[in-house]
């Protein structure tokens, strides 16, 4: 282990190496982004030096054994300083000048080095990966002193230094081994020596560091008033415990402690992962929404522990944007972090522990709709819209999240799966059919519904604004496609080679603008229509999905709902707007007096006008804007004034 070759019987100014003026400024001023993280990177470090003598008491039979390990915290607000001491492995004279003096050379990556080439096998825990964590203590210090004592000597040495362009190493006293770091405050950071202070850093920071952590505090008051040290940390992480022995309660308040909610969870996931990588997570659901949750630069991502000290809150690398809602903890032993530990590296290991988090928070959805529909039918008003943005955005879960969906249906007043909408289908339905809109009831109220649900068959009412790139990213399901009753290819003729997905007459018929589809009666009142809209339609045809209304718009292929075009339209005032299909149901009255007033006059002001009104009411009917109300409301007036001087005139 450490092995003293040179002594320092008095102080000693060295030069830091490697160009360290620009270095040092570069790790305090731009390496962390948070100047509280200081106490976690100190406390890491002791943790560190700690792991170290553990394992040489285990390993080595002249250890010394005589100390039980733990970290003291003296904070000392008129000094104005703060102390971390630890009874670990120590440093030797050469270890502080290598150790502290070359920025970046880290002495734990040496020493897992060490135990790799020698083929030992042990249980180390090592945080410093890569030596830069001291010196974060000049983000809140003007001066740091190190004192310290190898296990390996009677000896102990002092360094010291403002961080600028060199360092001291010295003699000094020890009573034991260990390592002892004093930091002076600058003025704007004394705050930091308060009692409450530290222990909030501690929790938030460094709360499982899995050796106790003993702050000085004073207790009583006069003469009765004394100091001492008080174990502050928990020293065992709740996730790092079997879940048998962890009850709700504790479950609770964690989440709590974790989350800031002042109520419990809605579910909860608890997993252990071994084998070529060692990772433990505790997951959460919210039972409401949290702030933000739609918002574009809204947080999101699960806490990340490595070796239980805390790295960074809101792991977003970890964790896919459309489980943004999902709470709680992973603590890697392996996890490859950059030098600063807040960004996560691209990597192998970061894929394979994404993957694995993915797969248990899935797990726990599956696991609530199995055991409590109730309660996941609360989670999937909170949270479906955002769960949904997986089908787009990740189709390799699309499978997973297929049985998860819900949906406002026809047939049932609450929320229905997609399995439950397939065990209710008649033998003879081609497909499952959904109506997209801006609410349940305008979509239940929809002419584009009325045949499929005059068959018999269900439909689902999809209002969230992601349905239209979800459903187009799930496709089908069992087999079963997903079909729009505002498509234009909606396929319910009857005709075995006519089912829903297919193509339809207008892709049969080639360059035929209007289809009569066997009204032929009707062609000039078609052609009629198609003039008169020409600006406003892509063609006009005969309807096979209505049955009470008289016209309806449907969506050609490629096409996009109307609520959605507009809502991009309004975003990109220069994307075209997308001329739509005007269906004519043929058996409509209404529909019949027009054929017959075009037969007689053709060239009727009035019937044009009429037509115009009948497009307006298609627009209403979806839920779409007219392009002018006023306009609109003209026509409707002449019109009832008409229909009421005829109802006014005296029966002959």
């Amino acid at each position: 282990m450490s092995t003293e070759t040179a002594e320092f019987t008095e102080n000693r100014e060295h030069s830091f190496a490697a160009d360290v003026n620009e270095v040092l400024g570069l790790v305090i001023n731009s390496l962390y982004s948070n100047k509280e993280i200081f106490l976690r990177e100190l406390l890491s470090n002791a943790s560190d030096a700690l792991d170290k003598q553990r394992f040489a008491m285990v390993t080595r039979p002249d250890a010394d054994k005589s100390e039980e390990l733990r970290i003291r915290i003296i904070p000392d607000e008129t000094a104005g300083t703060i102390t971390i001491e630890d009874n670990g492995i120590g440093m030797a004279a050469e270890e502080l000048v290598k150790n502290l003096g070359t920025v970046a050379h880290s002495g734990s990556k040496e020493f897992l080095a060490q135990l790799k080439a020698q083929k030992e096998q042990s249980d180390v825990d090592l945080i410093g990966q890569f030596g830069v964590g001291f010196y974060s203590a000049y983000l809140v210090a003007d001066r740091v002193e190190v004192i310290s004592r190898s296990a390996d000597s009677d000896r102990a040495h002092r360094w010291q230094s403002d961080a600028k362009s060199t360092f001291t190493v010295g003699p000094a006293e020890r009573a034991g081994r260990g390592t002892t770091v004093i930091l002076h405050l600058e003025d704007e950071n004394k705050e930091l020596t308060g009692e409450w202070r530290i222990r909030e850093l501690v929790r938030r920071y460094s709360d499982y560091i899995g050796h106790p952590i003993e702050l000085k505090v004073k207790k009583g008051e006069g003469a009765e008033a004394r100091e001492e040290f008080e174990v502050i940390n928990q020293a065992r992480a709740l996730w790092q415990r079997p879940a048998k022995e962890i009850t709700d309660e504790q479950y609770e308040e964690f989440y709590k402690h974790l989350t800031h909610d002042w109520e419990g969870p809605l579910c909860r996931k608890h997993f252990h992962i071994e084998g070529a990588m060692l990772f433990t997570g505790l997951l959460f659901v919210p039972k409401r929404p949290p702030f933000g949750l739609f918002s574009m630069d809204a947080k999101h991502g699960v806490r990340l522990h490595v070796k239980r000290v805390f790295i960074m809150d809101d792991c977003e690398e970890l964790l896919p944007r459309w489980l943004r809602f999902v709470r709680g903890v992973i603590d890697s032993d392996d996890l490859p972090l950059n030098v600063s530990r807040e960004i996560l590296q691209d990597s192998h290991v970061v894929r394979t522990i994404r993957k694995q988090v993915v797969k248990h928070s899935l797990d726990m959805l599956d696991n609530l709709a199995k055991d409590d529909s109730e309660s996941y039918a609360s989670l999937w008003q909170n949270f479906g819209a955002v769960l949904k943005e997986g089908l787009h955005y990740d189709p390799e879960y699309k499978d997973r999240l297929a049985g998860l969906v819900r949906f406002s249906s026809s047939v049932e007043s609450g929320l229905v799966s997609l399995a439950d909408y397939i065990e209710r289908m008649p033998e003879e339905q081609p497909a499952i059919y959904y109506a997209i809109g801006t609410s349940r009831d305008v979509v239940e109220a929809s002419p584009h519904i009325e045949a499929i649900k005059n068959k018999g068959y269900e439909v689902l009412f999809m209002t969230d604004p992601i349905d239209q790139w979800a459903v187009a990213g799930l496709g089908e399901y069992k087999d079963k496609k997903l079909v729009s009753a505002m498509t234009a290819d909606l396929g319910l003729s009857g005709d075995d080679d006519d089912k829903a997905g297919n193509k339809s007459s207008d892709k049969a018929e080639g360059d035929k603008e209007n289809d009569s589809s066997g009204h032929a009666e009707l062609d000039p009142l078609l052609l009629f229509m198609r003039s008169a809209l020409q600006e406003k339609v892509d063609k006009v045809r005969v309807s096979e999905r209505l049955t009470d209304s008289p016209v309806c718009l449907v969506i050609p292929e490629g096409g996009m709902q109307p609520h959605i075009e507009r809502m991009l339209r309004a975003q990109n005032a220069d994307m075209p707007a997308t001329k739509r299909i005007l269906e004519v149901n043929a058996k409509h009255p209404l529909i019949g007096d027009l054929r017959q007033l075009h037969s007689r006059d053709s060239e009727s002001s009035d019937l044009k006008e009429w037509v115009e009104v009948l497009y307006e009411q298609a627009l209403l009917a979806e839920g779409s804007p007219v392009d002018n109300p006023v306009l609109m409301a003209s026509r409707l007036t002449k019109l009832l004034r008409t229909a009421a001087a005829q109802a006014a005139q005296p029966e002959s």
